[in-house]
């Protein structure tokens, strides 16, 4: 008996969605192309290692931390748990929704990671977190914010649209490209509905 799924593409399309402001924006352009007489298409590609739907790797802000190469598969494959919330998150509502063991977490809705947040998410154990926006934290935090979570290699997910699915738990896939020594990397991740 084939069993039926539902399937929820999270990813953001590349060209059209927003730039971090100052990075790279992305372009593409034909190289080769049936209709001038080549023999097949072929499109360049130029853009930044966080554009779109992207993940952060520690080396996007430690020195020495791993690239999105390094970053083991369990991290970025397995259960995971979405929630919604609006505005700051407090330690507290962090600590509520891993309360479980929870080592993939998603955050639906316009939020802002606090640095305690941060701490809460690094102490206990978590190994994702992924929200829509294009960053975590804000002006004045998100290095901050960035060095907790990188150091404790959580994988940061940036760039995600939730407005198909709802609050639940679901199986999450999210690989990097396989790029070596890169800082970021663009994905196209999916939620399984078991």
């Amino acid at each position: 008996m084939a069993h039926k799924f539902e399937y929820f593409d999270i990813a953001k399309e590349l060209f059209s969605s927003p730039v971090y402001p100052g990075d790279p924006v992305p372009e593409k352009k034909p190289f080769k192309s049936i209709a001038d007489g080549d023999s097949c298409n072929l499109t360049h590609l130029s853009m930044g290692s966080h554009c779109g739907t992207h993940l952060d790797a520690p080396k996007h802000f430690v020195p020495d931390g791993a690239g999105v190469s390094e970053i083991p598969l369990s991290k970025v494959i397995g259960m995971c748990k979405v929630v919604e919330a609006v505005g700051p998150v407090s330690p507290e509502q962090t600590a509520e929704w891993l309360f479980d063991g929870t080592s993939k977490l998603l955050i639906k809705g316009e939020i802002l990671i606090t640095p305690e947040a941060a701490d809460m998410m690094a102490s206990k154990g978590l190994e994702l977190i992924g929200v829509e926006g294009q960053t975590v934290g804000a002006d004045g935090t998100q290095q901050i914010i960035h060095c907790t979570l990188l150091e404790a290699e959580i994988v940061i997910l940036e760039g995600l649209d939730l407005s198909q699915t709802k609050p639940g738990t679901y199986f999450l896939a999210s690989q990097p490209l396989k790029m070596d020594g890169l800082d970021g990397s663009p994905v196209r991740p999916i939620l399984i509905k078991l």
